[in-house]
């Protein structure tokens, strides 16, 4: 892998950021840091990293917040938000995934671990101009997707979707009508070496449900998801 690749560290503890840091300046890559969650905001979009290693309680905005405002810039497309959560914070894991995260990392971390979870994240990244192109299906649905800036046309309205929303549904939309088991959706959209919690499949249809509505993704239990044709 090439490791010159930028990542912008977010964390209220000191200790933490030069941990964090020192261990992946080691290992080539560049690393921007900022001690919370304006700062952080304000840092990438200065920088525009492919990876934020980004903590979740943090005072003032805290991290949730922070990737909400960092997701809403369709500049800021590409990046890939990595969340860094404590011991059974279950409920912050789901609401970063929420929130727009790819993936998130507990803490402590070993830096051997670190640095794995790391390049496979990035072994995921993929630049805006290699997304370029339209995606234009389900004319029943007045539907259609935009690659280059990761917009849903629905309606005559322009929906921006987060990354990973944007890539399952595209996913779907390859084969409307197809049911994809939710092993093929971890596969294709988060890929093999990501490793993510049981419910993130769950919690971005549901945000999808919310911006396309109900009617067009359906739940096939036991098995997985599929677009009504």
């Amino acid at each position: 892998m090439n490791n010159k690749y930028t990542i912008l560290l977010v964390d209220d503890e000191n200790d933490i950021r030069e941990f964090l840091s020192y261990t992946l300046r080691k290992e080539g890559f560049i690393v921007y840091t900022a001690n919370d969650g304006r700062s952080g905001i304000k840092k990438a979009r200065e920088v525009k990293p492919h990876l934020i290693l980004l903590d979740i309680m943090m005072p003032g905005i805290d991290g949730i917040e922070a990737c909400e405002q960092i997701r809403s810039d369709p500049d800021m497309s590409p990046v890939i938000i990595c969340f860094l959560t404590a011991k059974g914070e279950d409920y912050a894991q789901i609401a970063g995934f929420e929130a727009g995260g790819d993936d998130y990392i507990i803490k402590p971390v070993k830096p051997k671990i670190l640095v794995s979870r790391v390049k496979a994240l990035l072994r995921r990244y993929r630049p805006l101009e290699e997304t370029t192109g339209s995606v234009q299906v389900l004319g029943s649905y007045n539907l259609s997707l935009d690659r280059e800036r990761f917009i849903l046309h629905l309606d005559e309205k322009d929906i921006f979707l987060p990354r990973k929303e944007f890539e399952l549904l595209s996913l779907l939309l390859t084969k409307p009508g197809r049911v994809f088991t939710r092993a093929e959706i971890y596969k294709k959209v988060w890929g093999e070496d990501i490793i993510v919690g049981d419910r993130t499949i769950d919690v971005h249809i549901r945000k999808l449900r919310e911006k396309v509505g109900d009617d067009l993704i359906r739940t096939i239990k036991g098995v997985g998801y599929k677009l009504t044709e």
